[in-house]
């Protein structure tokens, strides 16, 4: 196959992919949200596409289109969902969506299916969907597993001494902050515009949520933490690592062959 992605290839070359034993696909999940005034809406989509692009490579996987729209962005994690430009759905959205397109990739005859996450909030209700997708597929004889990964959980404490050598401030501020900024330096140079990120104290997030939402309460920016000091550099070791440790992952739950490891 030319593509590992799943829209860029023809019906037939698709066919004689689902055919083979080893034959998994990777469903990106993102949101259209807000990350401040130095990069666009879709970031989350965009990140899980191209690192499940580069999974995909070396599993000798699929991509299936990206899921690009999420659940509700919240104050403590993506900003809050008040914010112009954030367009979000609901739970039980989320989780039919998940349950539909799982299904059907089920019924195709895929045996592997894999929904890598780019967007926080969306994790509970895509585990949701998966759990329902998986438990009616077997009911039907199918031999189906599915797997529930989110990109930033494969980031070790090596690569974030050396991304934040002065100390990393911890995931609930990250949201439009130097690790996505980075990724997407190095993934999508062309969509940030580093001379509009702002510098500013990281937000100072109470442990609780009220409605309706208080936008004083999270930094103007949209951004959670400040985007500076964001660099290509530092979104290759984030890459790396998250490619490595989602490739290792997959091939040890689902005990891909070698021969499935080779690029096509």
């Amino acid at each position: 196959m030319r593509s590992v992605f799943l829209e860029e290839i023809d019906a037939e070359s698709y066919a004689n992919y689902l055919a083979q034993s080893h034959a998994t696909v990777i469903i990106p999940a993102g949101a259209t949200e807000q990350h401040g005034p130095h990069m666009p809406l879709g970031v989350d989509a965009m990140l899980s596409r191209a690192i499940a692009g580069a999974v995909a490579t070396r599993l000798g996987a699929l991509v299936a289109p990206t899921l690009a729209y999420g659940y509700k962005s919240q104050p403590r994690s993506g900003g809050g969902n008040h914010r112009i430009g954030t367009t979000s759905l609901s739970g039980a959205t989320v989780t039919g969506q998940v349950e539909d397109i799982s299904r059907s990739f089920m019924g195709q005859g895929f045996n592997n299916v894999v929904i890598l996450n780019g967007h926080f909030e969306n994790y509970q209700f895509i585990y949701e969907g998966l759990e329902i997708a998986v438990g009616r597929a077997r009911e039907s004889g199918s031999e189906a597993r599915a797997m529930l990964l989110s990109y930033w959980d494969f980031v070790d404490e090596g690569t974030l001494e050396r991304v934040f050598p002065d100390g990393f401030l911890g995931w609930d501020i990250e949201h439009g902050g130097v690790l996505e900024t980075s990724l997407m330096l190095l993934l999508h140079p062309e969509k940030v515009d580093m001379s509009r990120a702002l510098s500013h104290p990281p937000a100072q997030l109470k442990p609780y949520d009220i409605f309706p939402e208080d936008p004083a309460r999270t930094p103007d920016s949209g951004c959670l933490s400040s985007p500076v000091g964001a660099s290509a550099e530092r979104g290759q070791l984030l890459l790396d690592a998250v490619v490595n440790g989602v490739a290792r992952a997959i091939e040890a739950e689902y005990s891909l062959p070698v021969a499935a490891l080779e690029v096509k």
